[in-house]
């Protein structure tokens, strides 16, 4: 079964952190919660550990996977052409349930993007991704933890029980919200497009006044 270790403390939490930093250097993956679902972390610079996550969840190669990084400063190392409505979105909506895309850049490994040169990118806003991002001084993968086509994991024993021992580590946070998925807004057409419906819905971008018109092709 998969190492499971119950944050409860800041004891707890500074060991758990410990342990997720040595497990994505070594190319594993571990399991955290998000402000959505349940999520699994690999080091998303890491072509071959980014392969193992796809054969795990049984993942369609052709789809790509998000990342998460710690701050708006380390967008610029993981993403090309960032229009400045992007950057005031991540101000207004970072951390938080919206996934921005944009082009890749070269750091990120083709297997992430599945050959198509986007990448999605977030700032989680639950306590424990956040910590998680910040421990590590590489971007991890927040794709939901669950074999592909079946429901998402929103709590740390369904985790365990979905995918036994092909994960190194499990990080129990406790429930996850579990209702919706982050938004998915695709920054490279102008205007900007919601490709899928989530946690941050349309009408609060367009109440933010950052663009005064947004596609939502969900």
């Amino acid at each position: 079964m998969s190492s499971l270790v119950k944050i409860d403390s800041n004891e707890s939490l500074k060991s758990g952190l410990n342990e997720v930093v040595r497990i994505i250097a070594e190319g594993g993956i571990v399991a955290f919660p998000t402000e959505s679902f349940y999520g699994l972390g690999v080091d998303a610079t890491n072509p071959h550990a980014i392969k193992r996550l796809f054969k795990i969840k049984k993942r369609d190669p052709n789809l790509p996977i998000l990342i998460l990084i710690s701050s708006l400063r380390e967008l610029p190392q993981y993403a090309i052409s960032i229009p400045s409505g992007a950057k005031r979105m991540g101000k207004k909506f970072w951390p938080g349930g919206l996934t921005m895309i944009f082009q890749s850049s070269p750091l990120l490994p083709s297997v992430l993007t599945a050959g198509k040169g986007k990448v999605g990118i977030r700032i989680s806003s639950h306590p424990l991704a956040h910590a998680l991002t910040r421990a590590l001084n590489v971007p991890i993968t927040g794709t939901s933890a669950n074999i592909s086509g079946r429901p998402p994991c929103i709590i740390a024993d369904q985790v365990v029980e979905c995918f036994g021992e092909d994960l190194d580590l499990v990080l129990d946070g406790g429930k996850t919200q579990g209702k919706y998925p982050s938004t998915m807004l695709d920054m490279t057409v102008d205007p900007p497009s919601i490709i899928r419906k989530g946690i941050v819905k349309a009408e609060e971008i367009i109440r933010s006044g950052i663009y005064k018109e947004i596609i939502n092709s969900a």
